[in-house]
């Protein structure tokens, strides 16, 4: 298997991106997987490069990234030292970034012949669940969709009207990183660029008019993002396979960080779902 770290997406007029790919040099008709992380999330958290190798096993271009606002940096990708960045973070801004990864994983693997570039499934966790949903709907290089743990909704997100308007009046707000314990802050432009693209940033909408082969995977046991939503998911768009993965919380019983060899039950069955609905629906 061949392991790419921290490899730097250079980009002229906005933040470079970092992506970690795995694949194998042996197997042939790789399918591009590409990982979308959540909010406060990162590309290395937990046991997603476990997760990651797996998918490489068993016969993935497996790719993950860190949004280029998501607070971490080139040097130090894991925690969150670049908090500026992460203030000025918003949803038109990762659709971007996830764009721009699509087309380098094309590029990067043109000449590659194991690797079928034209075979693309995206994978979002939690608020990158919703982001995939959002590209899948518009981008018809994605052949599959899979959300895991995804939010239905961002706009329920932002607060009451009061606490909106408080945002405003102050211009920032915080929100405490439970493993960091650094004060994370939103600048009020999240919420306007939000306002400015509400039609093209609605979840419900996007997923109606999906039309490729969607997977929803959800744990029973989520305490941060309600089962509800993934059924919301499911009733938006019928041809979308629902399942809920029994007493699975919102990382499927990973943490960071994850210093154990393999991945839970929970998680491994989640790959495995995964790779089989990837087979069973990829064009070829």
């Amino acid at each position: 298997m061949t392991i790419e770290k921290n490899i730097i997406l250079e980009r002229e007029t906005k933040k470079p991106i970092l992506i970690d790919a795995f694949y194998s040099e042996n197997l042939t008709n790789q399918t591009i997987v590409i990982f979308c992380h959540g909010y406060k999330g990162f590309k290395d958290w937990g046991a997603w490069n476990i997760m990651a190798e797996m998918f490489a096993q068993l016969g993935c271009c497996f790719i993950k990234f860190n949004f280029s606002h998501n607070g971490g940096t080139m040097e130090n990708p894991i925690d969150f030292p670049d908090l500026e960045a992460f203030g000025n973070n918003n949803y038109s801004k990762e659709l971007e970034d996830l764009d721009a990864v699509i087309t380098w994983s094309q590029n990067r693997f043109a000449s590659n012949k194991t690797i079928n570039i034209n075979n693309i499934s995206v994978i979002g966790h939690s608020r990158g669940g919703g982001i995939a949903i959002l590209k899948s709907s518009i981008d018809t290089r994605i052949a599959q969709l899979i959300t895991l743990a995804s939010v239905s909704n961002f706009e329920n997100r932002f607060g009451t009207e009061e606490a909106i308007k408080t945002w405003k009046e102050e211009g920032v707000k915080y929100v405490v990183n439970g493993r960091t314990k650094q004060q994370m802050p939103h600048y009020y432009q999240f919420f306007e660029d939000f306002k400015a693209n509400e039609n093209s940033l609605n979840i419900e909408a996007a997923i109606k008019q999906i039309e490729i082969p969607i997977l929803i995977l959800h744990g029973d046991k989520d305490s941060s993002v309600n089962i509800s939503e993934a059924k919301a998911l499911h009733q938006w768009q019928p041809n979308s396979q629902l399942t809920i993965v029994e007493n699975a919380d919102h990382v499927f019983n990973t943490k960071h960080p994850w210093d154990k060899k393999d991945l839970t039950n929970e998680l491994k069955l989640v790959v495995e779902m995964i790779l089989k609905f990837i087979t069973e629906k990829s064009v070829h």
